[in-house]
């Protein structure tokens, strides 16, 4: 598919009002200067690198092994942030993950939020899709295009988490809304702590047409880069933090931020009419059924 071009001056400006007037929190966690501070490497340490400065972070994949890292401290409600530079030309096969996730693994009881980074062939666009875990269930899978060659510069990928809403951000521009129903339910996950990971892997089984685009391993090594981390959330402490009972002390559990604000209302309505490739509440021969969260408007 053709990536659709269309100017985005409003959404430019809004987002950087929003860089600009982004507030902050006393009692919500800071991030650190230095990667060693925030995070520890997963697995493959030799596939790791820093700028001179240890300001830029690399990850590679190559035909042995990828990389990945996770945040030391694990967090329940917040906004969590990254800028992230994808791996340029033929990255046909490549997924670059940056998620958040009750645990180091693909457990049968977690929770988790993704957003993936499919890689393509030279000249196509890159495609992100999201998608939201709870108790190990997930298939709510959403795709969309982007404005932008997200190989080019560093774009900033952002997760909105309370109790109300689970928005996920580019460029802080809401790309999707995930809705909580006010009720004990199993979609929508608001009760385990979880940790901020990204990676870097192979998955041409299925990540770019299908499978049907294999990795081409003479271009490899694939590298990301990532800086700016940037934290405001509550840093779990068992047995329970009092920042995630409902104070509102936080900007992120505040009332403003339990829905979009007008603005963000019409940027998300562009993304919506232009960016969205695939919405599993709207796939019926999948789900015959709809999943419960479907009718949840994201609107309200």
């Amino acid at each position: 598919m053709e990536r659709r071009a269309s100017p985005m001056p409003v959404l430019l400006y809004i987002a950087a009002l929003m860089a600009a007037s982004c507030c902050s929190s006393s009692e919500a966690a800071a991030p650190k200067s230095s990667f060693e501070d925030n995070f520890d490497i997963m697995w493959s340490e030799d596939h790791f690198t820093t700028s001179e400065d240890k300001q830029i972070w690399y990850l590679s994949l190559d035909k042995d092994t990828g990389c990945g890292f996770q945040t030391k401290q694990k967090y329940r409600f917040g906004w969590f942030s990254m800028k992230i530079k994808l791996v340029g030309g033929d990255s046909a096969g490549v997924v670059t993950a940056y998620y958040m996730c009750t645990e180091n693994g693909a457990g049968p009881e977690r929770d988790e939020l993704d957003f993936e980074f499919l890689g393509n062939r030279s000249g196509q666009p890159y495609l992100i899709q999201t998608n939201v875990y709870k108790n190990g269930t997930g298939n709510r899978e959403m795709r969309h295009q982007l404005w932008f060659d997200p190989t080019e510069e560093y774009h900033t990928y952002s997760i909105l988490w309370n109790n109300h809403q689970i928005v996920f951000f580019v460029d802080k521009v809401p790309i999707r809304v995930f809705k909580n129903n006010g009720e004990a339910n199993n979609f929508f996950p608001n009760e385990k702590p979880m940790y901020l990971f990204s990676s870097i892997w192979n998955a041409d089984e299925w990540a770019t047409r299908g499978g049907i685009e294999k990795t081409d391993w003479k271009k490899s090594p694939f590298v990301s880069s990532y800086k700016d981390f940037s934290v405001d959330a509550c840093q779990w402490e068992d047995p329970f933090p009092a920042c995630v009972s409902t104070t509102t002390k936080n900007w992120w559990d505040q009332y403003d931020a339990w829905h979009l604000s007008d603005a963000q209302k019409k940027d998300f309505a562009w993304i919506q009419r232009n960016m969205v490739i695939y919405d599993y509440c709207k796939d019926s021969e999948r789900f015959p059924t709809l999943p419960v969260e479907c009718p949840l408007s994201p609107w309200e």
